[in-house]
């Protein structure tokens, strides 16, 4: 029954979106909404008829789908599956329901005709319709009220219900049906014909009397009015030859008249069924185009087509007609529940009801969770609501926060700002203002580490920071001479190679504050997500306390793994040896060397011409006059300030990948996972207790009432 049919798909997208979304609901379990419900004697064709209308190979066997009413759901959802089970009759035994119960075929891909016949089969069997055995037992039962559920999901479906009952039958048979079976099979017919919103499919057989079948007087004595009966008529390939003027009177109306009216349609015969490649439709076309006088009938009372396409229009406007009776109906059913909630006092009851209750909380905690991490702010209205649940957001950020804070405040000494360090001085020079060049001149100023307010019960855990020193703007050659010459050996026109992690270490020494103080805030605010996801998600103050208990001890381990690490990513860092194979470092350096060669003989420029400025050989290669301090000085400057350029960006980028993103957000054991269904099925009948524990057995029906309000209440929304 998918979409792919076009025009002609037993569900009007247009017309019936509302009927799709309340049977998406689940509306259907409370409210009765429009099915097709296809009755008729037995060998009427129904098989055939429902065959044709949901795409479904029904058994030709009489002994299975006739014994017991079938009802096929078609769901819209992403994935394709196929699942049958059985419902149990309302006076079924508990032994029988358990047994029913347990019966059951999940996420089958398809269900050709082999696989249907086997399975109606084995439901035969687990109704207790087994072979009869003797003749005229009353014992022997060969109907059931139980009812064989087939539902269909996928993306192409429309919500549907669609109803196939026992056909009904005047006689017994001796050793295969008794006068019971005879009542048993009426009553059922006449209850399911009782739905004020199904559309009555009479099946008839156009070789017999019309005015003698049973089905068509119960069909007026449910729908009076004829509002919801549709006539169709079956086998006319068998009609006696000077009998079809008769039939085709009844279709043109002119006997048996029915609001609705009549459609006939052409059952496939026992030689295209035994032939898989047939085409019923093609057949059935060409039967009403050159058979007399069969081709005289108007096209859309001909075919399966054109009943599923009058059904079409019928279902539109059954909806249309009954939608002001399934509002008035929703909001008195959410009346009395909402009412019955609110007499039953706070209570919750079994240790199964907890935990259902908390892997509930669980799972909608998973989902929002995922997705704020996945930016899907529209994907539910607590985004709105809380804009404080925006994760994403935040951490991004926080991550740009800390990114701006390495860059600016990270390096102890600014490095030499001369005219041909250009690219070092927009990128440094623009990040402080007049005042701030000032204060880093001369004054204390502290630059606060933390950007994101603290939690208590984190206080042992978290980074707690004044704040650093703003950079030093000046002063960087005469720190470097000071640490030189504090520690130079016997080198000649170089420095010793244990000098470099000397002033590497002093000049990344506020590293450690501003990694620190950038974790302990996506600590926090993680730990704020969680926190404030939980009121979201449960209103119930006692709840949240509990759920808070038992997860804060989990996630602060997760807290001190990322605090951990982020001090690992520090120690090699800085503690080891500077070391990098980025090829950048060397661009970086000789690019320096390059621009300090500029600026020295820039002075000696005797010209200038299209190619650029003209300078004399001899000015270029005697242009350095300085001393072998100031040269290793200098050297050492460019160094430094190229790898902390490469070393720089390399530890944003693993601290916010490894410490933060890994450890607190995305990784596969973070603290946002904590709370999840896995856990929910570690927790103790104590912690259960603890959490959702609850005095009075009506846990459950105030559970059950809840469930029913959210669904009626999503249901009157897509009815306004």
């Amino acid at each position: 029954m998918a979409t792919s049919r076009g025009s002609n798909d037993l569900a009007d997208a247009a017309l019936l979106e509302k009927i799709d979304k309340l049977f998406e609901a689940n509306i259907g379990e409370y409210v009765a909404l429009p099915q097709l419900l296809v009755v008729g004697d037995q060998s009427s064709g129904k098989s055939s008829i429902l065959e044709g209308l949901t795409g479904l190979p029904f058994p030709r066997d009489k002994g299975l789908c006739t014994r017991f009413a079938t009802q096929i759901t078609f769901r819209r959802i992403s994935v394709r599956k196929i699942s049958v089970s059985i419902v149990p009759a309302a006076d079924a035994s508990p032994d029988h329901v358990q047994s029913l119960r347990a019966w059951k075929k999940d996420d089958l891909p398809q269900l050709g005709r082999e696989k249907f016949a086997e399975i109606m089969g084995e439901v035969r069997s687990v109704m207790g319709l087994a072979e009869p055995q003797g003749e005229d037992s009353e014992e022997i039962k060969s109907f059931s009220d139980d009812v064989l559920k087939i539902e269909i999901c996928g993306p192409e479906e429309q919500h549907l219900s669609v109803v196939d009952v026992p056909g009904i039958f005047r006689r017994k048979t001796s050793g295969v049906t008794t006068e019971t079976d005879k009542v048993m099979v009426k009553n059922m017919v006449s209850s399911y014909m009782q739905n004020p919103r199904s559309v009555i499919l009479a099946i008839i057989p156009a070789n017999v009397d019309i005015a003698t079948q049973e089905i068509l007087e119960m069909a007026e004595e449910h729908d009076p009015d004829g509002q919801r009966t549709l006539g169709v008529l079956t086998k006319p390939d068998l009609v006696d030859p000077g009998a079809e003027l008769a039939v085709i009177d009844i279709l043109n109306g002119k006997s048996h008249q029915l609001k609705l009216g009549w459609c006939v349609v052409l059952n496939p015969g026992q030689k295209a069924l035994d032939n898989p490649s047939a085409d019923r439709h093609v057949e059935e076309k060409h039967f009403f185009k050159i058979r007399e006088p069969w081709n005289y009938v108007a096209k859309d009372h001909a075919g399966i087509e054109a009943l599923r396409g009058r059904l079409v229009r019928l279902l539109a406007e059954m909806i249309e007609r009954e939608f002001p009776k399934v509002k008035a109906e929703i909001s008195q059913r959410l009346k009395v529940c909402k009412q019955n909630l609110e007499h039953l006092g706070p209570s919750r009851g079994t240790k199964d009801q907890q935990y259902t209750l908390i892997l509930d909380l669980a799972t909608r905690f998973q989902r929002i969770a995922t997705l704020a991490l996945n930016a899907h702010y529209g994907g539910d209205d607590v985004f709105e609501s809380f804009p404080n649940l925006r994760l994403a957001t935040a951490i991004v950020n926080r991550n740009e926060k800390f990114s701006e804070d390495v860059w600016k405040k990270g390096h102890k000494m600014a490095f030499r700002q001369d005219a041909f360090l250009e690219e070092e001085a927009s990128e440094l020079d623009t990040s402080l203002s007049e005042e701030d060049l000032v204060f880093a001149e001369g004054n204390e100023k502290l630059y606060p580490v933390r950007h994101v307010n603290s939690y208590w019960e984190l206080e042992d855990i978290l980074f707690e920071c004044e704040g650093v020193l703003e950079p030093k703007a000046t002063g960087i050659k005469n720190w470097l001479m000071g640490v030189y010459k504090s520690s130079r050996g016997f080198e000649l026109g170089t420095f010793d190679a244990s000098l470099l992690p000397i002033i590497w270490k002093k000049q990344s020494t506020k590293w450690n504050a501003l990694a620190l103080g950038y974790i302990s805030d996506v600590v926090c605010i993680v730990h704020g997500f969680t926190l404030g996801l939980l009121p979201v998600i449960c209103k119930d103050a006692r709840i949240q306390k509990g759920l808070k208990s038992v997860l804060l001890d989990r996630m602060i381990d997760k807290y001190k793994r990322s605090i951990e690490h982020a001090n690992f990513i520090l120690a090699v860092e800085r503690a080891g040896t500077p070391l990098t194979t980025n090829h950048y470092f060397a661009d970086n350096l000789e690019k320096c060397r390059q621009e300090r060669t500029k600026a020295s003989i820039k002075d000696r420029v005797i010209g200038d011409c299209s190619h650029g400025s003209v300078i004399k050989l001899e000015d270029i290669t005697t242009h350095s006059k300085s001393s072998n301090v100031k040269q290793t000085i200098d050297d050492l400057h460019d160094i430094l300030r190229s790898y902390y350029k490469v070393a720089r960006k390399r530890f944003v980028d693993v601290m916010c990948m490894q410490a933060a993103d890994f450890h607190l957000v995305t990784g596969p054991d973070t603290p946002i996972k904590i709370f999840s269904p896995a856990l929910v099925n570690e927790l103790t009948p104590k912690e259960l207790e603890m959490i959702a524990g609850e005095d009075a057995s009506t846990q459950k029906k105030r559970n059950d009432l809840k469930h029913d309000i959210k669904i009626l209440e999503n249901g009157r929304k897509i009815l306004i």
